[in-house]
């Protein structure tokens, strides 16, 4: 376990604040943490903040670049499939698990937390559990519509749960508050102009944004490679993030009409630059698109669990804000005239924009750590 040591100080309310935030495995749980700890030092800059991951997650290489106060835990998930390597890494979480036990309790003693936020994934549990079995007031805040396994195994002795989509709550025995996802403060403040300029681009034409998460979806990329030439034919703009791993294979696109990234890290921009977004429904994805009000088609993880990405999904293209394609409906020739047609329709995407503005909860970070704080004062 790696913990890095930070003296208390006073702050503004009177004493330091010691709070444990735990989320990670992936981006869609660690960011959401990182946004609540950055608005609580915001407004309280002594408040000792202490982040809890795994060594298996992306946290690993985020929190050491970040600077900030952490611990990792040598715990992974459950690995549902039945090969070898995956009974392996099965074998092995009875120890990690309870070496893990030790690492929390360690921490717990050391810096007797006055509140635990929680925000989903396998390493986040381990800190609940010991924060209700000592008492330390906990909040949860969950990202999808279809609550995680912590959460479920957690929500109703949580003192606050904090959800992102109304159909969470019916599946949650505590009563929650309705107040979006955590997203970066800046990613609303994109400038159309700006981006266009940025990635080369004519404000004249039509720009689709494609994206699938930040490690980039194979099948997204599998079928752009396909639907590519029939953009250039139309003069279709094209801001194509492919993720790391794939942007060998498609980078030979790159070209006036598309910019082919591995990584975009001037999302805002990038938002701010299409006139329609084609991507995954993760639920981080999801709450950026409505916080900056555009149209989407999304193509749901099939393999998310409990098809969690669908219903979060839903939630958009209920309301008019998102267009839905599942992905072995995915086919690229099909596809590629559905979003031309939704770029020929200037009054459909603006419907479709305002429906997303909508269902935007900006403000939901704020509103987050109002609660986290009300429970420390409580």
């Amino acid at each position: 376990m790696s913990i890095i040591a930070q003296d208390g100080n006073p702050n503004s309310m009177g004493r330091a604040m010691n709070i444990i935030i735990s989320g990670g495995g992936t981006g869609g749980h660690l960011y959401p943490a990182l946004a609540i700890g950055d608005e609580i030092m915001a407004r309280h800059p002594h408040a000792n903040i202490h982040y809890v991951g795994s060594t298996f997650g992306i946290e690993k290489d985020v929190l050491p670049v970040k600077n900030v106060n952490h611990s990792l835990l040598s715990i992974r998930g459950f690995q549902r499939s039945f090969t070898l390597k995956s009974i392996g890494k099965n074998l092995l979480l009875p120890g990690r698990l309870i070496a893990s036990i030790g690492q929390i309790k360690s921490l717990f003693d050391s810096i007797n937390p006055d509140l635990v936020i929680g925000t989903g994934g396998y390493a986040c549990a381990l800190p609940l559990r010991e924060a209700i079995r000592k008492d330390v007031p906990t909040l949860i805040q969950e990202q999808n519509s279809y609550p995680g396994i912590t959460t479920r195994w957690f929500a109703d002795k949580a003192k606050k749960v904090c959800i992102a989509f109304e159909e969470a709550q019916s599946y949650i025995k505590n009563k929650c508050i309705l107040t979006g996802n955590p997203v970066r403060k800046e990613i609303s403040l994109g400038n159309k102009e700006n981006g266009i300029k940025q990635f080369g681009f004519s404000p004249n034409k039509k720009t689709l944004f494609l994206f699938g998460g930040s490690q980039g979806s194979l099948a997204l990329n599998q079928a752009m490679d396909k639907m590519i030439q029939s953009f250039s034919i139309s003069n279709t703009q094209v801001i194509w993030q492919t993720g790391k791993t794939h942007f060998t294979n498609y980078r030979h696109h790159d070209n006036e009409l598309c910019t082919v990234i591995p990584f975009i890290d001037d999302m805002a921009n990038a938002y701010a630059a299409s006139d329609l977004v084609l991507s995954r429904s993760g639920a981080i994805t999801c709450s950026e698109l409505t916080v900056c009000g555009k149209p989407s088609i999304l193509i749901p993880f099939p393999a998310a669990a409990a098809d969690h990405q669908t219903k979060n999904a839903l939630s958009l293209a209920e309301h008019g804000a998102a267009s839905i394609i599942a992905e072995d409906n995915l086919i690229p020739e099909k596809t590629a005239n559905l979003i031309q047609n939704m770029l020929d329709q200037k009054s459909q995407l603006k419907e479709m924009a305002d429906a997303s503005l909508k269902l935007g909860k900006p403000k939901a970070t704020l509103d987050i750590v109002n609660h986290a704080m009300e429970l420390i004062q409580s």
